[in-house]
Formats: structure tokens, C-alpha cells, sequence
């Protein structure tokens, strides 16, 4: 039987690093960001829907969505935020399931969805186990400013639009903990693969 695990972790948290040596082990990463560029690529039903709801001008040249100018649209405005999350939500999860029956279908061991808001999109349903890759408050503040170059204010803006680490933790079935070095996280990682696997 397959295990489907489902990792997330706070902006700036070293998810993706997990996700990386996660892919080396041979284990099918099945990652809900790339899934949300690609359902809205042109020609798919959600750009459709996306086009009709909110007019050509949010095209680039080559027909493209301009994520800028469409993201500049929904920022201050809920009710249209919530209008793209009604097309483009169903869409990823219509996709991560059938990318997950794909893998039960060839016995896989495990399969890991990686899932930013896997907790605040309530989609725990999918998977067997949480696994959440976490930092301090001050890591995480400082990795996020040098990676992304903000301001203080602004990496403080986009921490506390996501659920806080400290309610992650206690909802996740799985912690590592990505303070400490590559080798920690890796050795952590290991551990539980190992338990769930």
C-alpha cells in the first residue's frame, strides 16, 4: 500500500530543501505550486474561466497570464481572490489526485504532495501523515529577507498571511526541525521516512 505524505512548512523554512532530498531517495515529490502554474497554462478550462472572469488585459502578449497584473487585481480585494480560488483550488486538487492515484496504481512505497497551505486549504484528507518542516521566528524573518531581498515589514507581511509555525506544529503528525545544519535535516528526514515507510 502506498503512503501519501503531505509536506509543508512555513515561507522561508527550508521546504523546498526537503522536498530536493526527498526527490533524491526516488520518492515522487507531486508539488501543488508547479501544479497551480501548469493548470492555468493557455488552453486549460481554469485559463479559460480565469479570461472570462477577469478580461484579456491580464494577458501577456503571447496569450499568457500575466501573474503580476492579475495578482496586482486580487491583492486588496477579496471578493475577487476568492472568485480565482473557486477556479484554480479545484483544479490543483482535481490534479494532485490523480497524480497520487498514478503512484497507488504502481504500488509506489510513498508519495509526497508538497503543499505550502496544506493546513490553511484543509486538504489533510489527502494524506496519511503530515510531515512539517519548521524554523524559529528569526530564521525564518532572516532567510526570508535575504532571499527575497525585503524589508523587515514586508517578510513580516507575508509570515503572518500564513497560519503561525506554532499552530503547524501541534497540527502535524511529523516535525524537522531545519535550524540546524544540512546533515541534521537530512538525518531527521531519514528517521522518519523510515517509521512511516
Amino acid at each position: 500500500m502506498t503512503v501519501v505524505l503531505g509536506l509543508t512548512g512555513g515561507i522561508a523554512s527550508g521546504k523546498s530543501t526537503v522536498s530536493t532530498m526527498i526527490r533524491k531517495r526516488g520518492i515522487r515529490v507531486i508539488d501543488a505550486d508547479i501544479i497551480s502554474r501548469e493548470v492555468v497554462e493557455v488552453g486549460k478550462p481554469a485559463y479559460h474561466q480565469i479570461v472570462e472572469l477577469f478580461g484579456e488585459d491580464i494577458l501577456h502578449d503571447n496569450d499568457t497570464i500575466n501573474r503580476e497584473k492579475l495578482g496586482a487585481l486580487i491583492f486588496g480585494d477579496e471578493k475577487k481572490r476568492n472568485q480565482l480560488n473557486r477556479i484554480v483550488h479545484p483544479a490543483v486538487r482535481e490534479e494532485i489526485f490523480e497524480q497520487t492515484k498514478e503512484e497507488k496504481e504502481k504500488s509506489a512505497k510513498a508519495v509526497v504532495l508538497d503543499i505550502p497551505l496544506l493546513f490553511e486549504s484543509k486538504l489533510t484528507h489527502l494524506v496519511d501523515k503530515t510531515i512539517l518542516v519548521y524554523v524559529d521566528e528569526k530564521t525564518q524573518l532572516e532567510r526570508l529577507m535575504k532571499r527575497n531581498g525585503f524589508s523587515e515589514d514586508e517578510a513580516m507581511m507575508r509570515i503572518r498571511s500564513q497560519l503561525p509555525l506554532k499552530e503547524k506544529i501541534i497540527l502535524s503528525d511529523e516535525l524537522i526541525n531545519n535550524n540546524g545544519s544540512i546533515e541534521e535535516t537530512e538525518i531527521q528526514l531519514h528517521e522518519i521516512l523510515s517509521k512511516l515507510m
